[in-house]
């Protein structure tokens, strides 16, 4: 992050622009807590917003029903100050549940709350737990001195074939989806490719919602499509597709990331794995100190008051843009205490805003947490003695982005398998 020219805009004093290529997220957000309690901050295309990295205000900002989620509340859109093909529209123009507000949220987090009951999770779990053990199997019998991507192996087909097998996404387009849902993350793409990857996305949705409509089955989009035509709570073709990818997009990329990122948070700071692995603190333990220290996304767009209000002695205006800053929350020392840099699986939580807070709090929650505990214990109760591949043949590359927050591939090298273990 580096200081920008003062220049005219929404904001009242010079701002800074955040790295579109996200290649120290935390560093950054250590200069955002420097530099106040409402920060503001450039983003691609010279648009203005305010960060808000520390846990106290962005709990506040997340609960305030003051302040709004959905584009028409943006001024800058209003004064067509967004440039075409802009890198987050695909954040803050989907028609979903994510980005609206009031009656229209609670109409639209209602069929999904139907969907994600915790009672459906729980009867998830045998589905969840053979998923895995399959997976570990076929690892098993890879050779022990031969690098294996855990991102790529692991990580990846768990929550994909999870989600898309509970919203009927067919088997053909799934990777080409999680492709491109990928790509939109990224915040250095051009104009030009934005329009492309956005393009391609509302297509192929097009087609996925088309061939539930004609063969309805047993998920989530055939129910939603039911939904769409009786009773009161008609959704627009582009509310359900929007509904659609941000299920798929929250549903499998999220989940991706922390577990990508809590498999290399235990194999560098291996005191903490043993811990784990000797029972001193629960699977349970991991996910929640990752999603405090190291979460899934880092800066999160949009959200716009309805009426000037004050935030650490700033003004935010009526119509600007919000970022919640839940990477830089998270290690928000005067919230987690002086420790809050360190990655500590015995940690007592003070509570973090990893899955978000208020009416936005995140619907997948249940699934996720099954998901992330059910691998991480059975990957390294399989895998021993698994480690990170040697330092000098490969590096750390931060996934392109100031949104998401992983990095693109863990080689590890497994080491021998365990007997599988019995459930």
């Amino acid at each position: 992050m580096k200081p920008t020219e003062e220049s005219a805009g929404p904001t009242s004093r010079c701002p800074f622009a955040l790295d579109v290529n996200g290649a120290d997220q935390h560093a950054e957000n250590a200069l955002l807590r420097a530099a106040g309690r409402a920060v503001p901050v450039q983003l691609p295309g010279d648009v203005r917003a305010w960060a808000i990295p520390r846990h106290e205000d962005l709990r506040r900002v997340l609960t305030d029903p003051r302040i709004a989620k959905g584009i028409t509340y943006w001024g800058a859109v209003a004064r067509d100050e967004v440039p075409d093909g802009w890198p987050l529209i695909g954040f803050v123009a989907t028609d979903s549940v994510i980005n609206s507000h009031g009656a229209d949220h609670r109409r639209l987090r209602g069929l999904v709350d139907q969907a994600l009951t915790p009672a459906r999770v729980e009867a998830m779990r045998p589905g969840v737990e053979h998923l895995v053990d399959g997976l570990l199997d076929q690892l098993a019998t890879r050779p022990q001195d031969k690098l294996v991507d855990f991102r790529k192996a692991f990580a990846f087909p768990i929550p994909t074939t999870v989600i898309s097998d509970l919203l009927g996404i067919p088997q053909r387009k799934r990777r080409l989806l999680h492709v491109l849902t990928g790509m939109q993350t990224r915040t250095n793409n051009t104009p030009e490719q934005v329009m492309d990857i956005d393009g391609q996305i509302e297509a192929l949705l097009r087609e996925i919602v088309a061939e539930r409509r004609d063969a309805p089955a047993d998920d989530l989009i055939s129910a939603l499509l039911t939904a769409r035509r009786d009773g009161d709570d008609r959704l627009t073709d582009s509310e359900l597709h929007g509904m659609v990818l941000l299920m798929f997009f929250a549903g499998h990329q999220s989940v991706i990331n922390v577990l990508v990122n809590a498999c290399h948070a235990l194999l560098t700071h291996p005191e903490q794995l043993a811990a784990v692995r000797a029972g001193e603190v629960p699977w349970s333990a991991v996910v929640e100190e990752t999603m405090r220290w190291n979460g899934a996304v880092n800066q999160f767009p949009m959200r716009y008051p309805t009426e000037d209000v004050v935030i650490g002695g700033e003004t935010i205006h009526r119509g600007e843009a919000i970022l919640a800053s839940f990477g830089s929350a998270g290690r928000d020392s005067e919230h987690h205490g002086p420790d809050a840099e360190l990655f500590d699986v015995r940690r007592r939580q003070a509570g973090h805003l990893g899955f978000g807070h208020g009416p936005h709090f995140c619907v997948g929650i249940h699934l996720a947490r099954l998901q992330l505990e059910t691998a991480l214990a059975g990957f390294f109760t399989r895998f021993p003695d698994v480690r990170m591949a040697p330092s000098d043949t490969w590096a750390v590359r931060p996934v392109p982005s100031f949104v998401s927050n992983s990095i693109e591939a863990l080689p590890v090298l497994l080491g021998p398998a365990a007997a599988s273990r019995p459930r």
